[in-house]
């Protein structure tokens, strides 16, 4: 069973007990709330958004960055193995679990503190859009955004401070990575090659859900986005409206399957942490993302309510 190692500076815990004890339920709820601008849902949605509808190409680039974020991220906790700061201190209170189907000290499941992962993902998905579009109103939401995602955070109890410095910190050095490497290596397989191989080693130690997620995740997008590239190729559409009619679609296949896939397994093996369940767990996120970005694009081709220009 996971336990992990407790540390943290004073200043933290004071900031944090003093956060929830003096702002009104109402502010913190509103905080709450905007931790959701770095979960799976609004992630789904926007990602969604802009590969099936806007602009495949951007979406793909964004969808590299966001994904490589989403690995490293746990790749990283299972190092420090930081618990979260309800786990060691009566004083703060967990607010908004990261599983909020688990037991809020199941280790395995609510994942390790140490970086934030909300906070790298709000960077890596509002800061590469603020990158590759280059307008001033992403640019103020590539800051504002990963602000606010990170001091909610910190508000609800899931992270200490230094936790979230860490996570937006990762999720600048994601993005540049993830650069760097695309800069130098122009083969398209190649470049996969290797964003995967920094992926890999999180297998011969990570023992927390997230990990297997995002390494799912990543597997099931770059597999789906070179089978839309070879065989689907469909076409971006111009009208908002069939752009979000793509994104919600594409979001209720998401959770949809999710559900779908866990049917053949009881609750108490999905949950149990052993390693059979977590590749069970990374298994069903790649079968999922192949399926929502090399398959279900093929509607798009042709069906003319959800497709053409």
């Amino acid at each position: 069973m996971l336990t992990g190692n407790s540390f943290a500076f004073d200043w933290e815990v004071s900031l944090m007990e003093w956060l929830q004890s003096h702002l009104g339920s109402g502010t913190i709820s509103v905080l709450s709330f905007l931790s959701a601008f770095g979960e799976e849902l609004v992630l789904v949605l926007i990602l969604g958004f802009i590969f099936w509808g806007y602009d495949k190409k951007l979406g793909k680039a964004i969808g590299l960055n966001v994904l490589m974020g989403l690995v490293w991220n746990p790749m990283l906790k299972n190092v420090a193995v930081r618990r979260r700061p309800y786990f060691d201190h009566e004083g703060i209170k967990i607010l908004r679990l990261v599983d909020k189907s688990a037991d809020a000290y199941d280790i395995s499941a609510q994942g390790f503190s140490f970086p934030s992962g909300h906070s790298t993902n709000a960077v890596t998905l509002y800061g590469s859009l603020a990158a590759k579009k280059k307008s001033k109103a992403l640019l103020g939401a590539a800051v504002a955004l990963p602000l606010l995602v990170g001091f909610s955070r910190v508000v609800v109890g899931a992270h200490y401070p230094t936790d979230v410095l860490a996570g937006w910190a990762l999720g600048l050095l994601s993005m540049a990575v993830v650069a760097l490497l695309r800069r130098f290596i122009k083969n398209d397989y190649a470049f996969y090659g290797v964003l995967i191989l920094t992926a890999l080693p999180g297998l011969f130690y990570c023992k927390s859900a997230d990990y297997f997620t995002a390494l799912g995740l990543l597997l099931g997008f770059i597999a789906g986005s070179v089978l839309e590239e070879k065989k689907v190729r469909f076409e971006n559409t111009g009208s908002i409206v069939r752009c979000i009619l793509r994104a919600l679609g594409g979001a209720a296949l998401f959770f949809g399957l999710n559900t779908l896939l866990k049917l053949p397994f009881s609750k108490e093996f999905l949950d149990n942490g052993s390693l059979a369940a977590l590749l069970v767990r990374g298994a069903r996120y790649g079968v999922i993302a192949f399926i929502e970005f090399g398959v279900y694009p093929i509607l798009f081709r042709y069906t003319g309510r959800l497709g053409k220009k």
